[in-house]
Formats: C-alpha cells, structure tokens, sequence
C-alpha cells in the first residue's frame, strides 16, 4: 500500500517558536523514524506528510493514499487531535487510529469520565473547574488531584497536582487556568496502585496486550505518573509486567472502556486503584505514543515479546480490516 505519515514533529515547531512546554507531547524525529522502518520492512511505501497544514497543502496538490497512518496530535484548540482525521473524513481517504468524534471527546477528560460512568464503569469522583469561582465551589473531600483538563504527556501534572487543602486548590487551578488556558480536572485522589493497560483492535475484536505497573522510584514524584516522571523516566520510574488479580481487574475495566467509547486500533488505558483498592478508569490514549525507546504502549509491547515492528503490523492490520469491511472511521457499520 501506499501510505500517507502524519505527524507532528517537535523539532519543527520549536524551530518556528514554540516553548518547549507547547511541544511537550508531540514527536520526535526517532518515532517517525521508527514508523516509517516499520512500514516500509512491511513492504509500504511511505509518503511523509506532516501535519495539518502539511496534509490540506498534499490534498490541495492532489496526492492520495491508500492508508494514512495518524499520529498527529495537533497543537491548536481541545479539538486538535481530530483535524487531520476530519480532513481525511471529508476526502474518504482511510486512516488508522480513531476518527474525530472520539479524538475530541477523549481529549477533554472530563467529558470522557462522564461518558465512562454513563457505562456503568467506575472512575474517581470529578468537577471541572473553569473559573475561580468554581474552585472556590468544589465539594470534593480533600486531598484531589489536579491537572489540565485536555493535556496529554502528563504536561501540567507534577508533585503539586496533589493539593491537601483550599488554598492549594485555589493555587494549583489558578496556574492551570493561567498557564494552559484550558479548565482544570479535579479529581478525589486515587492513593492505590497505577496501571497502564495496552490494548489492540476494535470493538469487540480489541484485547488486552498486557498490564504495565507504573512504580515511581526514590527519585521520582510519589503522588503520580508526573510530567518530570515521564521526561527522566529511567531514574524516576520503574515499569512491571502486572498479573495478580487486581491487575487483572484493570485489566477487565480497561478493555470495557475501550469497547464502550469505540476506540480503534491501538492505544492504552490509565487505570488506578482507589482507598479501597477498587480500579478506577483515570484517562484513555487513544493517540498513544509510538517512540519505539520510550512510549509506554512500545515498552509494554516488549515486555511481553510483541516487538516493535509487530506493533505497527497489528495497528496497520485493524485499520485494513475496517477498509475491507467498510466501515467508517469509527469503526460502526
């Protein structure tokens, strides 16, 4: 197949002025890198395209392609992960990954929790704080955890995300609203043990590739999977393959979510355990990161001998089966 790459690259961006702050979450050359070697050992042929603008400038010039494979997370809006799968949408030009509805929904965690407990599954107790105002409001029982209500990469999540009273409430969704310009997630804190469950496929089709334990070492922050934890992860964070029952337990909630929100292909879910040791969905990575060093689903993927190259294989084979299958793009007939 001739496959189209879209991506944002980090480099490019900071070269164009970005703050390292704003490019936090977007790629590196080494995933494209590692994605195209992936493809093209498939026997592909790889067409870089780039990001958004990249995509509108090829389309305007009139090249198509087989498959896109999507990895572009945007960097304008908190609809900015589905840009390039509407444009696609709109061309009827197959892509892997979900399509704009569930990037969009997805990337507000608040509105995900929502849809999650409309399922009947359990996630911690939440309030979205827009204003000061509704900081001052929040009913929650201290201590909460805090972060950006639509930030991937854990940008915006560090020691202090754990707040144990109202004026470190009222600090922390200050910098928020300040900092990101987006609203705040407010959360009752889940003290117990974090997992980050790997998934592939589809609807009914999607499993579970494996249970990855996230344990913070003497050197990381202890309250979360902070944004310092995943930059300097080697020293911060120690990751194990998890099987007992309570990482089975992540496991069973993690795959009824991905079913109950549509996700396709491939990607990952947070789930942590609560005061009573009960799993609680925390976050979906419908969009997970491909690094193959460093991203948690490649490392996970490994762990339990799927390697890189077969990772891409299986994403690039779920979205071929819904081409054969012409379904749209999120995955219902």
């Amino acid at each position: 197949m001739r496959i189209g790459l879209t991506y944002d690259l980090k480099d490019e961006y900071l070269a164009a002025g970005f703050s390292a702050d704003e490019v936090a979450e977007l790629d590196c050359a080494v995933t494209i890198d590692g994605i195209e070697v992936a493809l093209t050992a498939q026997g592909h042929t790889v067409d870089r395209i780039g990001n958004v603008t990249g995509l509108t400038r090829s389309l305007a010039e009139g090249r198509r392609w087989d498959l896109v494979f999507n990895i572009a997370e945007g960097v304008r809006g908190l609809g900015r992960e589905a840009q390039i799968p509407a444009l696609l949408d709109a061309w009827n030009i197959p892509y892997t990954f979900s399509g704009p509805e569930l990037l969009a929904l997805t990337l507000h965690k608040g509105w995900t929790n929502a849809v999650i407990r409309a399922h009947g599954l359990p996630t911690a107790d939440f309030r979205i704080v827009a204003d000061q105002d509704t900081a001052e409001g929040v009913d929650l029982p201290f201590p909460l955890f805090v972060k950006p209500v639509a930030e991937g990469s854990s940008k915006g999540v560090s020691a202090k995300s754990l707040v144990c009273d109202r004026t470190q409430l009222r600090e922390v969704c200050a910098q928020i609203l300040t900092t990101y310009r987006q609203p705040a997630l407010v959360e009752t804190y889940l003290p117990g043990r974090e997992f980050t469950v790997g998934l592939l496929g589809s609807g009914q089709k999607a499993r579970v590739v494996g249970v990855l334990e996230v344990r913070t070492t003497a050197e990381g922050d202890r309250a979360a999977y902070t944004f310092a934890n995943k930059q300097d992860w080697k020293k911060r964070v120690a990751y194990d393959l998890a099987t007992d029952a309570k990482a089975q337990a992540a496991a069973d909630l993690a795959l009824a979510s991905w079913r109950a929100l549509g996700c396709l292909d491939a990607g990952r879910i947070d789930v942590r355990l609560d005061d009573q040791g009960e799993a609680r969905f925390v976050e979906v990575n419908p969009l997970a990161g491909l690094n193959p060093e460093s991203s948690d689903l490649p490392i996970l993927c490994r762990k339990v001998g799927l390697e890189y190259d077969r990772l891409i294989t299986h994403i690039v084979d779920s979205a071929r089966m819904r081409m054969v299958s012409g379904q749209r793009a999120s995955g219902h007939a």
